[in-house]
């Protein structure tokens, strides 16, 4: 199996946030000492979740401190990034990495209206940018010149210097949830990333995911290239005793659902509610934490001591998992008590699937 890292970390003050982002830049280096394939990094603005907000430029300062594991994003939300910019700093990254860019495309969140706002945008259109925004970035890297009239950008581009590494562009991966996700990707033979799937889901969407692959036309190398990165994302906690690991995940889970509740009541505008079908039992503020923090205990976490963490990774591998995704720290874990997790996972648990 291969393993990836990622991180969705939280400062709980301005005062904190320097420190935060030099931790993330040591755990990121400890996950390439560690073993772990990529490293992935998330989007977020104006609360301290992803405190580093610039995922961009802050996968250039850890392309210049790793040299073997891949850098992703999980995801770049287009609307917030003009395409043409868009293009020329991932083409720009994919240089300073030598072609170890993963790009995760997404339409923005489902939940953080506030964030469209603080960017001059409202959702509505938002699926619309990010198709048009995904047309652009791949004629860009492919054409020169490149002549573009859409309903959003009407551009004239001679063309996108440097070149990335990575032709005709760095892989374009797509955040896919229900049936119809998975086989559509499959069709277009994009690498795909899902979360807070459960086991018993899993083998029915990859196999969603391989028939798309099928009807798609790709070849055999291509189909099995494509599974091998199909990424599942898991919250991730190692300790002592499964007791502990329990206890421990189940409050830092508190803590962080109520920052999220927190800031979304706070500056999501009065005329905004996400879509009911977005909604489950960790999302939903009406869901009270006594149910919501069990739900993603089952269908979103692995955790407990290094013995039953394999045990965890074992059932995923069954069902024909063969990437996951592991995020470490929630909320603003302490860094030592990250760190120490990172090492149990990357000492006790990845080498049983070597």
């Amino acid at each position: 199996m291969q393993f990836g890292w990622l991180t969705l970390a939280m400062s709980p003050s301005p005062d904190e946030d320097a420190s935060r982002i030099d931790q993330i830049v040591a755990q990121a280096c400890e996950a390439e000492r560690l073993g772990f394939s990529d490293v992935w990094l998330t989007e977020h603005y104006f609360t301290g979740e992803s405190v580093y907000c610039d995922s961009l430029m802050f996968a250039a300062a850890l392309a210049m401190k790793t040299s073997k594991v891949r850098l992703g994003f999980a995801v770049v939300q287009t609307p917030f990034h003009h395409p043409v910019r868009l293009a020329v700093q991932l083409a720009l990254l994919d240089n300073l990495s030598k072609g170890r860019i993963d790009v995760g495309i997404g339409k923005g969140t489902a939940y953080n209206e506030y964030e469209f706002v603080g960017h001059g945008l409202r959702s509505t259109d938002s699926r619309e940018r990010m198709e048009e925004a995904v047309d652009i970035l791949q004629r860009a890297w492919a054409q020169s010149p490149l002549d573009y009239e859409g309903r959003f950008h009407k551009l004239h581009v001679p063309a996108i210097r440097p070149k990335p590494v990575q032709q005709p562009g760095p892989p374009l991966w797509r955040s896919v949830i229900s049936p119809g996700s998975f086989k559509e990707c499959g069709r277009l033979g994009v690498p795909i990333l899902t979360a807070r799937l459960p086991v018993e889901r899993i083998k029915e969407r990859w196999a969603t995911y391989a028939a798309g692959i099928d009807e798609g036309g790709h070849d055999s190398a291509t189909k099995a290239r494509l599974l091998a990165q199909s990424a599942l994302w898991r919250n991730v906690y190692v300790a002592e005793s499964d007791a502990e690991a329990e206890d421990t995940l189940s409050a830092l889970l508190v803590e962080t659902r109520a920052h999220m509740m927190h800031v979304r009541e706070a500056y999501n505008p009065d005329d905004f509610e996400p879509e009911p079908a977005t909604l489950n039992a960790w999302t939903d503020p009406k869901v009270p934490d006594s149910e919501a923090v069990p739900f993603v205990l089952r269908t979103g976490s692995l955790y407990g001591s290094a013995k039953r963490v394999r045990e965890q990774v074992a059932e995923l591998r069954d069902v024909g998992v063969q990437h996951l995704l592991c995020q470490t720290g929630f909320g603003a874990m302490d860094h030592v008590q990250n760190l120490a997790s990172m090492r149990r996972f990357g000492e006790q648990v990845m080498p049983a699937f070597s």
